[in-house]
């Protein structure tokens, strides 16, 4: 089976698998292809053991991912007019009926300009935020490195659109992207000298679409819950100089 899921993994990779039937087009992208593959691998083979109605729903929700790599080809996005196997357009240009939104806030015992300045080293994000590689900045664009389900990872450039010193940072993804993407972080003071509250508001469409953001949960990495935990890091670094790390964590996207 290991031998059998290689096979398919580099055809997927270097587009020889085609359309499972002659009558349909190819609506699914290489890496949700890729996605689909490992995911249901993983759902086969644990349906399998279990030996129990559960197990067989799972197996055979992990033999129709499966078969999504195997062809390209989605039904429900052929009836719906969904495609990913295209490349993202314009940055930013996450449409508003698409993609997903986050918005996570934290309280942190410290100014605003302080939390704005370590926010604007892109460069050491990734001291808090579990799921970033590296990022890699010049003037005020970006290259950033994330980890993805499966063992994968995803590669962007990024700008800034919007920078007001001690209050906002705003970002969104370039053309021809793997994720297109736009957020935005503010610093406000909070109430009652109690610290700045700080707010991240993100949308992105998932280089694997819906069905990528649904792997991410279904491997413990869905995105409103890492983006807390960032914000949950980042206010440890700032009150207290580090952040307790704990081995193998799990991670998500940004």
């Amino acid at each position: 089976m290991v031998s059998a899921k290689t096979h398919i993994s580099q055809k997927v990779a270097t587009g020889e698998l085609q359309p499972g039937s002659a009558g349909s087009e190819q609506n699914v992208g290489e890496l949700e292809r890729l996605l689909a593959l490992g995911a249901g691998s993983l759902l086969v083979l644990d349906g399998i053991t279990r030996r129990s109605p559960l197990g067989l729903a799972l197996a055979a929700l992990g033999g129709g991912l499966l078969y999504r790599a195997w062809s390209g080809y989605c039904p429900l996005y052929d009836t719906l007019g969904v495609s990913t196997s295209t490349a993202h357009s314009p940055a930013a240009g996450v449409a508003a009926n698409q993609g997903v939104k986050v918005v996570r806030s934290v309280t942190i015992n410290r100014p605003a300009a302080e939390l704005y300045r370590m926010w604007h080293d892109f460069e050491g994000l990734p001291r808090f935020m579990s799921h970033l590689v590296s990022v890699h900045t010049k003037g005020d664009r970006s290259h950033w490195v994330a980890r993805a389900p499966v063992g994968m990872s995803v590669a962007w450039d990024a700008e800034i659109v919007n920078d007001e010193p001690n209050r906002l940072i705003a970002w969104r993804s370039l053309e021809g992207s793997q994720v297109a993407t736009a957020g935005s972080v503010h610093f406000t003071p909070a109430p009652g000298n109690r610290g700045t509250e700080v707010r991240v508001t993100l949308k992105y469409d998932p280089p694997a679409g819906r069905l990528g953001s649904w792997l991410a949960w279904l491997f413990g990495e869905e995105p409103g819950l890492q983006v807390r935990d960032d914000l949950y890091r980042f206010k440890q670094l700032a009150e207290t100089g580090e952040v307790a790390t704990v081995k193998d964590q799990a991670s998500g996207r940004w």
